[in-house]
């Protein structure tokens, strides 16, 4: 007989009441500044409680049974840590529950879109469990056009096929986003290159650094460098340079983007 699943229990309030609990003032303020909350900033606005990440962890286990309309409530916190917890326990259900992982990718989408998962520790601790994880590279690519979260999302989601051993997926990606303005594209698709040369293939990067490094942003060179001997790591980087003038760098031109634009995913 198949296990029945537990039903939902617990509330939002119910979470933020715990992650209050191990707030701290001085880490609150000390991550204002870590994400670039300031006017013009990528993270423009966003508050924070002053939780850790040990202790938002320990709280999303007690409550990984939410229902999803509670998850909804915390991803739409204007409290970073509220909204952390309600990615964490996305991927919680979604590694749980295989008949939830439809609903949670439409909600965990639509979340993407609003702008309620608006910066790259909410996208990084959840794009890999719930995108990539559904293996669906025709979402990625259309998140590729998407804003600043949906692209980041779009390239962390490749570590999915990437820890099977397909670099496919991230070599794509990583081709489709290599234009992109964006220091935090830029620091994404070259932590993704940089694994696959060290946990595939080195040899699929060094194809893709013959063909792209003289037009690389020099943040994605260098991380994509990272786990290659001296040498090489020498030799790509004082190849010369190239201006890549593409319609994909001037459609991404705007580098704070601090909230999605809803218009991937309407429906009509």
């Amino acid at each position: 007989m198949a296990r029945k699943t537990p039903a939902p229990t617990g509330t939002a309030a119910e979470v933020i009441a715990e992650l209050a609990a191990t707030a701290d003032a001085e880490r609150a303020v000390h991550n204002t500044r870590y994400f670039k909350t300031g006017p013009g900033e990528y993270g423009e606005g966003d508050r924070f409680v002053g939780c850790g990440l040990t202790d938002i962890r320990a709280v999303t286990r007690r409550h990984r049974r939410l229902p999803l309309d509670e998850v909804d409530a915390l991803l739409d916190s204007p409290f970073h840590e509220h909204r952390l917890a309600g990615v964490i326990v996305l991927t919680l259900q979604f590694k749980a529950d295989a008949a939830l992982r439809a609903e949670i990718l439409a909600r965990y989408l639509a979340a993407l879109e609003r702008g309620a998962i608006n910066n790259w520790d909410l996208v990084d601790a959840s794009a890999a469990q719930i995108l990539g994880a559904g293996g669906d590279e025709a979402l990625w690519t259309t998140l590729t056009a998407g804003n600043l979260w949906q692209r980041r999302a779009a390239a962390i989601a490749t570590f999915a096929p990437l820890k099977a051993g397909d670099a496919g997926p991230s070599v794509r990606i990583a081709t489709l986003l290599l234009h992109d303005r964006h220091d935090l594209i830029h620091k994404a698709v070259g932590w993704v290159l940089r694994d696959v040369g060290a946990k595939v293939d080195e040899a699929v990067l060094l194809g893709f650094l013959d063909r792209w490094a003289p037009e690389m942003p020099r943040t994605t060179l260098r991380y994509a460098l990272e786990k290659l001997d001296p040498g090489v790591r020498r030799h790509y980087l004082t190849v010369p340079r190239v201006r890549a003038d593409t319609p994909s760098m001037r459609s991404n031109s705007n580098p704070s983007e601090p909230k999605g634009d809803g218009s991937l995913f309407v429906q009509t």
